[in-house]
């Protein structure tokens, strides 16, 4: 029975990190799959909370560091931007009218929902323009031909 307890508890921990993609919560997942790895084994229960005590503490202090590491902007660390931080400053084509609500560009040969930069800005379907950010799966996108130095704020 503890085994199917600490199986359940490393399901829930598990299905929970899908949710908050932070990574720490599978490393508890972790510690419970290995306890009950002990209650199969027949450890008593003090010792099954030891076993998830010292995998959950080991995994955070060994693989976490090295989690965050990773996880850093390629930007922040000079390395060549990969993903959607790659999509930052590429210019794009706009396919459907994009204002503050929304439209769609082409970035790279792909579909890419967008909204301007700019709130007061409305792009027309054939202007290109460049991707400010990436927040989520919008791109935010301004004129094409101005430098990163003259971008207008946000929120207004």
């Amino acid at each position: 029975m503890d085994t199917l307890l600490w199986i359940v508890l490393g399901a829930l921990l598990a299905v929970a990190e899908i949710f908050t993609t932070t990574l720490f919560l599978i490393m508890f997942a972790a510690g419970a799959f290995a306890a009950a790895g002990a209650a199969a084994l027949g450890a008593p229960v003090g010792v099954q909370a030891i076993v998830f005590a010292a995998v959950s503490a080991l995994t955070v202090l060994t693989a976490r560091p090295t989690i965050q590491r990773h996880r850093r902007s390629a930007l922040s660390t000079g390395e060549q931007p990969f993903g959607v931080e790659a999509l930052e400053g590429a210019n794009a084509l706009v396919l459907e009218q994009v204002d503050a609500e929304g439209g769609l560009v082409k970035i790279d040969g792909e579909l890419w929902s967008a909204r301007s930069y700019d709130a007061t800005h409305v792009f027309v379907p054939g202007q290109r323009v460049q991707v400010i950010q990436v927040r989520g799966a919008t791109a935010l996108v301004w004129q094409d031909d101005i430098s990163p130095g003259e971008l207008p704020r946000s929120g207004g």
